[in-house]
């Protein structure tokens, strides 16, 4: 019997089968019967399975995407799925797909020989972990949470109050995850002196003669005078720039990288690699902290089209007053959050550090 003389109960079982939107589609344009069964009652229940299983968890990720400052953020709200909110589901579903790409890397980062290939099941807890983490994010990490109220109790029960929609061990994941985040923030996004001088020795061991020039002094945010120039902000509408220059700058900016590697090393004739270090150790912990009040998508896209420093500030800059030392809140709340389940924050982030809880948990 031929495929598409299957009967069509049996063809919509297999749309229902089907783990991805891209497949549903292919199988779709296969032939006029396909997509008659395909456009029938059912199209939108095909398409939110399909989008379930290469997505999901969808209930989570619809709260990211219907959440406003018009209610609390730890409600949980029911919206119809349609064929909008599948378009926004599949855009942030592949920046959460990316960071289960990047997860092995950074969390078998030093000891490698356990790196491997994750299951199905532990990529579905790193989306969920996302998800989660960018919500927390979108809710309080914004103009409304200045730096002046982040401690007042009220504040944080309000921050709290999310928390608690989830157990302990779903905590272990996004503590897991938001280490992955601050590994690429802090070695990938701004780079701290060491990190800038380790990677330039290993790349060119030859130069020992050549010593990089840092800047000792915090220059974050740069003054408005400065000359460097940023990269395309397009997450908020407070950023417009119609410069072809600055259109151009960009563009050649991200073809020489993708090229030639990290653009920081590469043009040390016309550049100074040590410029492109976030300071030492205490200056660059207060860097970091600021920086991961920036979603996921944000850090994921900088550190694919930002290869400059002057690039990254001039984002920030971009972002508003509000961004400027004041750091993330996640790490406070969590402690929060723990204390009163009476948890000691100590043993928690140990044992997520371990691989005892979290996403890939290790198995004795």
């Amino acid at each position: 019997m031929l495929f598409e003389d299957l009967a069509t109960e049996l063809v919509s079982h297999i749309y229902f089968s089907c783990t991805s939107v891209t497949d549903v589609l292919a199988l779709s344009s296969t032939c006029r019967r396909f997509r008659y069964i395909y456009a029938s009652s059912q199209k939108l229940a095909i398409l939110q399975d399909a989008a379930e299983a290469q997505f999901g968890p969808l209930q989570d990720l619809t709260q990211l995407l219907t959440h406003n400052a018009s209610q609390p953020a730890h409600l949980v709200r029911s919206v119809p799925f349609s064929i909008a909110l599948l378009k926004q589901i599949v855009h942030t579903g592949r920046i959460a797909e990316k960071w289960s790409d990047i997860y092995p890397f950074k969390k078998w980062k030093y000891n490698y020989e356990n790196r491997r290939l994750l299951t199905s099941e532990e990529r579905h807890r790193i989306r969920r972990a996302i998800y989660r983490l960018w919500l927390y994010t979108r809710a309080f990490h914004n103009r409304d949470h200045p730096r002046e109220l982040r401690a007042t109790k009220l504040v944080i029960q309000k921050r709290a109050g999310l928390l608690h929609n989830w157990s302990t061990y779903e905590l272990g994941e996004i503590a897991d995850v938001h280490a992955v985040l601050r590994d690429v923030v802090h070695h990938n996004v701004c780079p701290s002196n060491g990190t800038i001088s380790r990677k330039f020795k290993k790349r060119y061991p030859e130069s020992n003669e050549h010593h990089l020039l840092f800047n000792i002094h915090l220059n974050y945010p740069p003054p408005a005078t400065t000359t460097a120039l940023p990269a395309h902000n397009p997450f908020t509408s407070q950023y417009n720039t119609t410069s072809s220059t600055l259109q151009s700058y960009f563009h050649s900016s991200q073809t020489y990288a993708s090229r030639h590697g990290s653009s920081k090393f590469s043009m040390r004739a016309s550049h100074e690699v040590g410029a492109e270090g976030w300071g030492d150790d205490i200056p660059h912990y207060y860097v970091v902290e600021d920086m991961l009040k920036l979603d996921p998508e944000q850090i994921m896209w900088l550190k694919e089209n930002a290869p400059l420093k002057g690039m990254v500030e001039g984002y920030v800059r971009g972002l508003g007053d509000w961004f400027e030392n004041n750091g993330e809140t996640w790490g406070q709340t969590l402690e929060w959050v723990l204390e009163e389940r009476g948890e000691d924050i100590g043993e928690f982030l140990g044992a997520v550090a371990e691989g005892e809880i979290g996403v890939a948990v290790r198995i004795a």
